[in-house]
């Protein structure tokens, strides 16, 4: 009896440290039990859309714990704010509605990115000893009866997500682009739909909103190209966790026992690695969301495909890079023009810059050259006109990269991927193979492109600034590669797996349409075959542990 109370406990309350993952034999058995209700239900959308809000409030409590706490504020704060927007007549208020919305939504999901951090590089930098002091925690330690640390700061899963959502549908409503929805718990349902709710896709209201209200519709080949999503996730973030675990792992975390040899295949195999295990989880999501008769937009396109930066972006978490352009890049002026919101914007950034050295005098510095480039801009029409239409684009990348983490690391990423995007721009002017159909120049592209992408992910992936200069030290002074046949003999089976996986992600689209159709038009019963084979292979590849997905932590 006390065992099954204690399993009965196990499947109702959170557990500290074990998130629910669509990996986990766990939420096929909790999706199983979702669908049996479900069938009750799907026809009356209003109850259905009531029962999968509440089915997703206890999927994110299995992942996060009190955290549903903040779900819940967004929830009814965003609904409300959006009921003021769509009531008032005046566009004065409308406006001053949804500054109050952002602020509050970006104050929220600053304080659990960054307050620990400016708490301690202001004591650096100014010489205090303010203690940090987590008001959260406190608050739930007094009234949930929880036990955490009120000097640490933990970061609720998927807070960036469903936050961006959220911000999405009081944008919309007030741009006109959306109605307003029917009911609180539509609202939610919206925001907290469980296939996407911790790692995406984003959702955007204008995108998604309408199908809230659609009945159920879920043919026979959609049935199966759900499964085939599932499947392909699953085989994804298997090979991913494998290719880590043995391989990829071990270089970034002591890149100097290694030769630059490995560390090169290692970086290569982390941006396999990396797509493999976020898109996976999308896949898994677009597929979970399709059998419950929701269309969720494609999140990857083959980003490795990309012949430049510029594409690799629009093939690469689509859903950010979108929403990035929707709600940040084109508000700021797009490629036309700087605004008062992108100097606003530099200004934080310069603000953060200077916090993570902890030196006040690079505020000096920054302030220097920004008065030169004033200066600079105003006697050079060309420079100033450069500066306008690139200015945006820099600042986008910059703050995607501050989204990722206070660190230095993503900053330089990201900073690194705006000059990319930026370069590219200028050769666009005066290259002599932008109309090439040669496929040997679009190899060369494909990989050209692949490489920056997956050497400016050095910062990305590493712990520190030490680690990304031994990996360049190894590379640079200890390349060995008379090595070169004996490592890919060492590592024979998982650099198979990375080659594989590249070869297999540049398969031409037309093909793989194909072979996804071929599948959806399977009889049940060979679908049900090639799930036991997945379950199968995934068993052989699996690790002792599950990794959670990457993108759990932003």
């Amino acid at each position: 009896m006390d065992k099954f109370l204690t399993y009965f406990k196990d499947i109702f309350t959170f557990t500290e440290g074990k998130p629910l993952l669509f990996t986990q034999m766990f939420f096929w058995g909790f999706f199983a039990v979702v669908l049996l209700f479900y069938a009750l239900v799907y026809k009356k959308i209003a109850l259905r859309n009531i029962y999968l809000l509440l089915v997703s409030f206890f999927f994110y409590y299995k992942t996060s714990g009190v955290f549903l706490v903040l779900l819940l504020f967004t929830i009814c704060s965003d609904y409300n704010w959006g009921r003021l927007i769509h009531n008032s007549t005046s566009q004065r208020n409308k406006k001053i509605f949804l500054t109050c919305s952002i602020i509050l939504n970006m104050l929220l999901l600053g304080y659990f990115k960054y307050a620990y951090f400016f708490t301690t590089s202001t004591n650096e930098l100014f010489g205090t000893h303010f203690a940090f002091f987590n008001q959260f925690s406190h608050f739930t330690n007094t009234f949930l009866g929880t036990h955490f640390s009120v000097d640490k700061l933990i970061l609720p899963v998927g807070i960036s997500f469903f936050t961006f959502q959220s911000i999405s549908y009081t944008v919309d409503l007030y741009r006109g682009n959306v109605k307003p929805v029917k009911n609180i718990f539509d609202y939610g349902f919206f925001v907290c739909f469980f296939p996407h709710l911790v790692a995406g896709p984003i959702v955007k209201a204008h995108d998604f909103l309408y199908q809230v209200y659609l009945p159920y519709d879920l043919k026979r080949k959609e049935f199966g190209l759900a499964l085939f999503w599932i499947l392909n996730g699953l085989m994804k973030k298997i090979v991913a966790d494998y290719i880590a675990v043995n391989f990829v792992d071990r270089i970034f975390d002591s890149p100097n026992y290694y030769s630059g040899v490995e560390t090169v295949f290692g970086i290569f195999g982390y941006s396999l690695q990396i797509y493999m295990d976020f898109s996976g989880y999308t896949d898994i999501a677009i597929g979970v969301a399709l059998i419950l008769g929701f269309r969720l937009k494609t999140n990857f396109n083959s980003p490795y495909k990309a012949q430049d930066v510029s594409d690799f972006w629009k093939r690469w978490h689509i859903s950010l890079s979108s929403w990035l352009k929707e709600y940040l890049y084109i508000p700021l002026g797009g490629n036309r023009k700087g605004t008062v919101g992108s100097y606003v914007a530099i200004s934080i950034l310069a603000i953060v810059l200077v916090m993570l050295t902890g030196k006040l005098w690079l505020l000096l510095v920054l302030f220097g050259l920004a008065i030169a480039f004033a200066l600079i801009s105003y006697f050079s029409v060309k420079f100033r006109n450069s500066v306008n239409t690139n200015i945006n684009l820099m600042v986008t990348m910059l703050l995607g990269g501050l989204w990722h983490g206070s660190s230095w690391l993503f900053i330089i990423w990201g900073g690194l991927n705006g000059l990319g995007l930026v370069i590219h721009k200028l050769w666009l002017r005066i290259s002599p193979f932008k109309n090439s159909t040669s496929f040997m120049v679009k190899a060369i592209t494909v990989l050209f492109t692949l490489t920056f992408i997956s050497f400016t992910r050095i910062f990305f992936r590493s712990d520190s600034l030490d680690i990304v200069s031994l990996i360049f030290d190894r590379i640079s002074n200890h390349f060995g590669l008379e090595l070169f046949f004996k490592i890919i003999q060492g590592y024979s089976f998982v650099l198979s797996l990375v080659l594989i996986g590249y070869l297999i992600h540049w398969i031409p689209a037309s093909m793989k349409e194909k072979y996804r159709e071929f599948f959806a038009g399977l009889p049940i019963y060979a679908m049900a075959l090639a799930v036991v084979g997945v379950i199968f292979v995934m068993y052989q590849l699996m690790s002792d542990e599950m990794q959670p997905f990457i993108y759990f932590q932003f």
